[in-house]
């Protein structure tokens, strides 16, 4: 969502005041996020189990017991642990709240970066890393958290529940939370969960925006598209050939537009988002709000890929193979289809409406394993928005927070699957150059600052410190 915010920005105009960037305990929390930032937790070279074991030991010398430390590792994978760690409350009834983030990174070359990608480098105001954002901020931030509180001495009212997990991103030879469920759910137990997702975005002279609420995503889902002949000598064309059939299902499906879906996080979200958008894009979203079936509005708010995405499920072709030598004809040509699916629609809809797509072109479609779980977003109302928007209010005067739906998919879909309603929290602000997952990932120094503030002080809330 933060980048979807950024597609707003040239329109806005909001009056905000300067915002203090350090907070106590800094150098502490500099030390912690480099520790974690440099520890290499890819797929291919990385370690979880050793990241966890490092953040575990900056909780033990806070003051936490080893009975409240749990590092996790899923069975024949010692890379690929995890931690729990739990912060008791007084109040049983109160439930318990989760800190919620993923340890592990996507891959990165040194010789395609322009600094090493696993020393963290401050430079003009930037943090350069691999996962300097994505997603070892939040993981920073919420270690970080948990470390200032027991140091202090803290009585919370709701149990803290930290977890960091591991497997999240692409690659993954396994999936923490999803093993979790499956192995240990008593483990996980929360009333609610805080996670990526939500942030906020800048506008171009460095001041902020909107601040954004993530609840509800959509989720991936891949399907294979498959056609096959008896092939031959390519001296002997014939008109049945696999790479022409696959072709015609793959212009089809290109072709196909999903219908516009609408949930309450949406329609809050395209509300917001038309209020502060002047012009035809602005006009064009509240007329959608309004009538879903406009279809005059959707080819103007479509126009920009992020809004259309957000409007509806998407499927794409993202890799494609055929033929088994240059000189016969194909016996097998397969396309690999992308979809990212809006909360209230299945695999088994989208399924049968590429199905219906592709007509009768002679290729087969199956969807590809796993199947993930599609979840209606979280409630919005009630304390866990409400929280978060009144402190938001003392920390970002006239700045508004917008409800919003990611496009991606993150650890969320498998917790709300398992009854945790996980929501992307505000603060960490972005103007859209992280660049997570690509070449010379980096984070604002002041605006990773300024989020800690927030987010220490919005953990509190929950727990119910004083």
């Amino acid at each position: 969502m933060r980048l979807i915010l950024v597609a707003a920005i040239a329109a806005a105009s909001l009056a905000t005041p300067s915002l203090a960037t350090e907070g106590p305990g800094e150098p502490a929390f500099r030390s912690l996020y480099k520790e974690l930032v440099e520890t290499n937790t890819t797929h291919s070279s990385g370690d979880c189990t050793l990241a966890a074991t490092r953040m575990a030991a900056r909780l033990k010398a806070a003051g936490f017991a080893d009975a409240d430390l749990n590092i996790f590792v899923p069975e024949g994978l010692p890379l690929d642990g995890g931690l729990i760690a739990t912060f008791a409350g007084s109040d049983a009834k109160s439930g318990t709240v989760m800190l919620l983030a993923h340890l592990d990174v996507v891959e990165a070359k040194r010789e395609d970066w322009t600094r090493d990608p696993f020393t963290l480098i401050e430079e003009d105001g930037w943090f350069y890393a691999r996962g300097a954002a994505d997603d070892k901020s939040q993981a920073a931030i919420w270690t970080d958290a948990m470390v200032r509180l027991k140091a202090a001495g803290a009585k919370p009212k709701r149990t803290i529940k930290l977890l960091l997990s591991c497997g999240e991103e692409s690659g993954a030879r396994i999936n923490n939370v999803r093993w979790l469920i499956e192995k240990h759910p008593d483990w996980i137990k929360a009333d609610f969960a805080l996670n990526e997702g939500g942030g906020g975005a800048l506008k171009p002279d460095g001041t902020p925006l909107a601040l954004s609420f993530q609840a509800g995503e959509k989720v991936s889902q891949n399907f294979k598209v498959e056609a096959l002949n008896p092939g031959g000598h390519s001296s002997v064309p014939r008109p049945d050939n696999a790479i022409y059939a696959l072709s015609t299902a793959m212009s089809r499906i290109g072709a196909y537009e999903f219908p516009i879906r609408m949930s309450e996080v949406t329609r809050a979200s395209f509300t917001a988002l038309g209020k502060m958008t002047p012009g035809p894009m602005g006009d064009a979203m509240l007329k959608l709000v309004a009538n879903p079936d406009d279809k005059a509005a959707d080819a103007i708010v479509s126009k920009d890929p992020r809004f259309h995405s957000l409007l509806r499920t998407t499927c794409v072709a993202t890799q494609i193979e055929g033929g088994h030598a240059i000189n016969a004809l194909p016996q097998r040509a397969f396309a690999n289809i992308n979809c990212r699916m809006f909360p209230t629609d299945t695999p088994a809809d989208v399924g049968a409406r590429l199905q219906a797509a592709i007509g009768d072109a002679p290729v087969s479609i199956v969807s590809v394993p796993p199947v993930n779980p599609v979840n209606a977003p979280p409630a919005l109302a009630g304390e866990v928005y409400d929280k978060a928007a009144a402190l938001a209010k003392r920390h970002f005067p006239d700045v508004p927070i917008v409800p919003s739906m990611s496009t991606g998919a993150t650890d969320a879909r498998f917790l709300i699957a398992a009854g945790v309603p996980t929501y992307g929290v505000p603060g960490l602000f972005s103007d859209g150059s992280t660049n997570a997952h690509g070449l010379n990932e980096r984070i604002s120094v002041k605006w990773l600052l300024t989020g800690r503030d927030y987010l220490f002080d919005l953990v509190k809330a929950y727990a119910g410190v004083k």
